[in-house]
């Protein structure tokens, strides 16, 4: 059973969409379509990662006001002004009009954690305010959208995914360890008291495999979450001596102590084959819904999404990181890592019609409020707008006054060029 946004609106009364004129920009593209997947906004460490953070450093780390792993008031709040911007910029191009719009117009679907659906809520409740959508989920922990790398219809082949890591660490997970030993060492500085045993960066890496077949990598793992935490603390707007014990006092110094999240998605996420066979559900859903009102529209027999102007997913930095590598996507935003995802960061694919020829181009970007913007709960607007990349999905791709525009046709084989046939399962948001 699902709450659906899109099915309560058609019960509501069938309502005609409102007339409004789409607005061409300066230099002639109209807005038509946009699907955009954004991460959940500012949660604490899940209680998982809080157990094995104590357990490693032996030492108390700062308390949250929300049970663990759920949004926070402050992410809630971020994720509002999120929306409202993403709303303003959307309204300007004309693609949603003022006020609220109907079942045809919009499609909202979370991943089923309190943290996506939260803040799915949040995106609604700034684009739309007062209208009282809500967003649609499944019932149950596991939506094979967002969830599909946990499900047995995208299972991996265990030989095959080991061997694209092991390439990946460099030939060893040995050889690795002993790379990132001075951000293991500079960690151990951050977070273990001088005089106590604590036994973190004393583990060596090991490559071990789940019941499920995923993979993770012991003593890799506390590393990385403890810096996607020490991010979080800094995003939450804890006070500065409590952002990574007192050691990280501006979005550069949070930053340096990430590498090892970084690494923990470049071992074990940005892997093309894993990638592939845990995203390629949700990279299905963006093609279709991409095709549709075009000449490249099909039907698919696993089903196909509603055809609607914008359609919002809220889902895991997990998700995005597995789109961003089957799509050859990079980024380096503000004092953010490479390729690091945000809370809210947003990966977005506009499509646009050339008012004079008809032809259909397609915008694909990341868009994330800075570390700062984020902490202070900024305004976003022409003088503070959100760090941003467009990404080249083709050949003659255009600079133009809304971004980076390629040809829809190549743009789309872009899309859907690693799209694992065999990782799809039947799908409906009805």
């Amino acid at each position: 059973m699902k709450t659906s946004l899109y099915a309560s609106l058609l019960l509501a009364g069938m309502l005609s969409p409102p007339a409004f004129a789409q607005t061409a920009s300066s230099d002639g593209y109209v807005l038509d379509k946009v699907v955009q997947v954004s991460r959940h906004g500012v949660r604490p460490p899940t209680e998982s990662n809080e157990k094995l953070l104590t357990r490693v450093t032996q030492r108390q780390w700062p308390t949250w006001l929300v049970p663990l792993g759920n949004l926070t008031g402050h992410g809630y709040t971020g994720a509002v002004e999120m929306g409202r911007y993403r709303g303003q910029v959307l309204r300007t191009a004309g693609l949603i009009p003022k006020g609220c719009p109907d079942a045809r117009q919009l499609l909202v679907h979370a991943s089923p954690l309190q943290r996506t659906k939260a803040t799915a809520q949040a995106l609604l409740d700034g684009m739309f305010p007062g209208c009282g959508f809500q967003p649609t989920y499944v019932a149950g922990e596991q939506d094979a959208l967002f969830q599909a790398n946990e499900m047995p219809f995208a299972a991996l082949d265990p030989a095959k995914a080991k061997a694209q890591i092991l390439k990946a660490l460099g030939g060893s997970v040995e050889a690795a360890q002993e790379r990132y030993k001075p951000f293991e060492e500079k960690l151990r500085e951050v977070a273990c008291l001088p005089a106590a045993d604590c036994p973190y960066g004393k583990q060596p890496w090991v490559l071990e495999e789940n019941a499920k077949g995923r993979f993770s990598i012991k003593g890799l793992s506390a590393g990385a979450n403890m810096g996607e935490v020490f991010r979080l603390e800094y995003s939450q707007g804890l006070p500065l001596d409590k952002v990574a014990f007192g050691n990280a006092r501006t979005p550069a110094e949070v930053s340096s102590l990430m590498v090892l999240t970084k690494a923990k998605y470049d071992f074990l996420n940005d892997i093309p084959y894993i990638a592939s066979r845990g995203a390629s559900e949700l990279m299905n859903q963006i093609s279709l819904e991409l095709k549709q009102g075009t000449a490249f529209a099909s039907k698919d027999p696993q089903g196909a999404p509603p055809d609607v102007p914008l359609m919002l997913l809220v889902a895991h930095d997990t998700n995005i990181s597995y789109l961003r590598t089957m799509l050859g996507f990079g980024w380096k935003l503000g004092d953010y890592l490479e390729n690091n995802i945000p809370p809210v960061g947003t990966l977005q694919f506009e499509r646009y019609k050339e008012v004079k020829t008809g032809d259909y181009f397609l915008r694909i970007a990341f868009e994330a409020q800075s570390m700062d913007q984020i902490r202070n709960l900024t305004r976003l607007d022409g003088a503070q707008t959100p760090l941003k990349g467009d990404f080249a999905s083709a050949k003659d791709c255009r600079k133009t006054s809304v971004g980076l525009l390629c040809p829809l046709k190549e743009a789309l084989v872009k899309v859907d060029q690693n799209i694992d046939p065999t990782a799809l399962t039947p799908y409906s948001f009805q």
